[in-house]
């Protein structure tokens, strides 16, 4: 008599056989994905296929915390995970324990993943930064010896300064032994004694810029004493080294423009200067000229010659004041005087003896103005306008009136 069996038995049967392969317990799968759906309970559900079959996925929500992109359609993805039997359904799937982006898409995530490493070990931190030196002899490019990008650097230093000294290290910027390549040209052009260094590249994709996204690459560009730029593909293009570097360029050109001065500038700068001094001179000594001849007319009149000068002016000055006034008082005086003589005048004897008056006078000069005072005998001195008698008193007599 034949078996018969419960098809919960037979799906029991088979997850335990399922369980029992060990290939089936770790295994990793490739793939791209399709019908991906996010659940609200945490879950992610979503197909895996090729071109030869698909297989059914799910992720639960307790192995999420892992995942550090969010699935979309059509993304290339490696699934890591154990195939198990749903015992419900009898149909096994992919249960998905970690899921990593394929190709450049995986070189993403191993990129995010060493750039927040570098970062929390300080290495991106602005205060390691060595400032870039204006004016260089020597500059240093680790590149590929051919290529857009050497002979963007070189042109573009030539052109900005002949007469700095550029040293190549023809390194290997791509594939197997490329970052081995990069690191022994900065050692080499850093024991070499330059001034400045440019490590990088022209474009490409992720892949062939990968050597610049090492880590051994990012430490020997961080350990390096002398500046470097980086200068690794196009503008949107970013590497490890980018962040490590003492200064970003967005292109070798650019780099080109950072390391090196514009001696044309300078010289140019220069010429303006030297006009400017020039120019600044000149009206300094204008105006200085123009003050020593302020201060020479300040000494002039403050000189001891210019000191008498002045006192003789003042001098002449007060001369003619006081000749003016001397000539006013001596004019109002003879006005005075000639008013006292017309005074005097009226009160002059000699005026009196020109009208028929005589004076009489003693033998001592007095005047005699009193007949008592006088004896018969006395001789007096009796003066007339034109002359003067001597005479002696014979008889006198008063007037009775």
């Amino acid at each position: 008599m034949r078996n018969v069996y419960t098809v919960g038995q037979i799906n029991a049967y088979v997850k335990n056989m399922f369980s029992q392969d060990f290939l089936l317990q770790k295994l990793s799968v490739k793939g791209e994905v399709s019908n991906c759906k996010y659940h609200s309970t945490g879950h992610i559900y979503f197909t895996l296929k090729d071109r030869s079959g698909t297989i059914s996925c799910v992720m639960f929500a307790g192995n999420r915390s892992g995942l550090a992109f969010r699935i979309t359609e059509g993304m290339q993805v490696i699934v890591s995970g154990t195939v198990d039997v749903y015992e419900r359904d009898g149909k096994y799937q992919l249960y998905a324990r970690e899921i990593q982006q394929d190709g450049a898409g995986a070189l993403f995530e191993k990129f995010e993943k060493l750039k927040k490493e570098l970062a929390e070990q300080g290495m991106f931190a602005p205060e390691y930064k060595k400032p870039i030196p204006r004016y260089i002899r020597k500059l240093g490019v680790v590149t590929a010896p051919t290529g857009a990008a050497v002979r963007d650097i070189i042109q573009v230093a030539g052109r900005r300064n002949p007469y700095v000294q550029i040293i190549l290290y023809p390194a290997l910027v791509q594939g197997e032994g490329a970052a081995a390549s990069i690191i022994n040209g900065i050692r080499t052009l850093e024991a070499h004694g330059v001034d400045l260094m440019i490590v990088g590249r022209g474009g490409g994709s992720i892949e062939d810029l990968w050597a610049f996204n090492e880590e051994c690459v990012a430490r020997a560009v961080f350990d390096c004493s002398v500046p470097v730029i980086s200068a690794v593909g196009h503008e949107t293009d970013t590497t490890i080294i980018d962040y490590v570097s003492d200064l970003r360029a967005p292109t070798p050109s650019a780099a080109a423009e950072l390391a090196v001065f514009d001696v044309m500038q300078a010289l140019q700068k220069l010429d303006y200067q030297k006009a400017s001094l020039n120019r600044l001179m000149k009206n300094t000594l204008e105006w200085q000229k123009m003050r020593c001849r302020n201060y020479e007319s300040k000494l002039a009149m403050s000189s001891p010659l210019g000191k008498i000068r002045e006192k003789k002016m003042f001098l002449l000055s007060m001369e003619e004041k006081l000749a003016v006034v001397m000539e006013k008082q001596i004019t109002a005086k003879r006005h005075t005087l000639a008013l006292y003589i017309e005074k005097m005048k009226g009160l002059s004897p000699l005026d009196k003896l020109s009208k028929g008056f005589v004076y009489a006078s003693d033998a001592a000069g007095k005047a005699v103005t009193d007949v008592q005072k006088v004896s018969v005998g006395d001789e007096l001195t009796i003066s007339l306008k034109n002359g003067t008698l001597k005479a002696q008193v014979t008889d006198k007599w008063e007037n009775r009136y």
